[in-house]
């Protein structure tokens, strides 16, 4: 087992700046961070509708997306435009504001993903 000190590492080098922790790498150069898993496409798209956390004001959230976080922007505001809503994406879920379960799954369906309703 590693001990404390030799597990830390350094944090900031004045000579590279940042230092990822785990590699000892610059920051810049780290790929520890950049190792994304992104499902397969041909998976299934989940749908659902949340309240909680929002005073009662409903979303619909759409998860499991095989796509890049650029290209998961363009969607989204695809989406948007679609229900005529707003919305964002947050840590590779887009998230719809109001229900518009029935329009999402139309779309998403039309453009060939497979699409599953979760929740209530």
């Amino acid at each position: 087992m590693k001990s404390r000190e030799s597990s830390q590492g350094i944090v900031y080098s004045t000579e590279h700046g940042r230092m990822c922790p785990l590699c000892g790498k610059p920051e810049m150069l780290c790929e520890c961070g950049r190792k994304k898993e992104i499902p397969l496409p041909g998976g299934v798209v989940a749908i659902s509708r949340e309240t909680k956390g929002r005073r009662g004001k409903g979303v619909t959230l759409i998860s499991g997306i095989p796509l890049e976080e650029k290209e998961l922007k363009e969607l989204a505001r695809y989406l948007k435009t679609k229900c005529g809503a707003g919305g964002t994406v947050k840590k590779g879920v887009v998230e719809i504001q109001g229900d518009h379960l029935e329009v999402l799954v139309k779309e998403l369906t039309g453009m060939g993903w497979k699409v599953r309703r979760t929740g209530a």
